[in-house]
């Protein structure tokens, strides 16, 4: 009964594939392709993983790769609303990336990849800038650590011991 509910659970995920590279090994016969995919799953409302896959047939690297977002799905948990509380500026390896609570009706706006991470967050409205590295690993992972940097408005007051009326 516990695995029914917990695959139902899995249902509501949705999958996206960000990123798909075709690498050559030239041997005698010719050339031999493998393929790495990294994939994000997310249900839009805080919970999303990220997973990375290598494989010799492309479908088999994408499954893969969901199969790890899988296993790495973390909870946002200090969204405020539509947007996000307060300011963040991350660092991970060569990217940086900047995040910015918007007005309602600003929409998303970001690159396509930390969009797709907003959106599968649940995020409705924020400025995201990307500076550094275009690595696509490296925004990823600078976008979750972001993510899971944040703190809310409750959580800031309790580390502060201020009574909140």
């Amino acid at each position: 009964m516990t695995l029914s509910k917990n695959s139902h659970k899995e249902d509501q995920l949705e999958e996206k594939v960000l990123v798909v590279n075709r690498c050559s090994k030239v041997v005698k016969g010719g050339r031999k392709f493998s393929f790495s995919a990294l994939i994000l799953v997310g249900d839009g409302k805080g919970r999303l993983g990220y997973g990375f896959a290598k494989a010799n047939e492309l479908t088999d690297a994408i499954r893969k790769g969901g199969e790890a977002a899988r296993k790495n799905l973390v909870t946002i948990e200090s969204l405020e609303g539509d947007s996000i509380p307060h300011e963040v500026l991350v660092d991970q390896d060569g990217a940086q990336l900047l995040l910015k609570p918007a007005k309602p009706g600003t929409g998303i706006v970001a690159g396509s990849r930390i969009r797709l991470i907003l959106e599968m967050a649940g995020v409705k409205n924020i400025v995201a800038k990307s500076l550094g590295s275009n690595n696509p690993m490296n925004q990823v992972k600078a976008a979750f650590k972001a993510l899971l940097s944040l703190s809310s408005r409750k959580d800031v007051l309790q580390r502060r011991r201020v009574t909140h009326d």
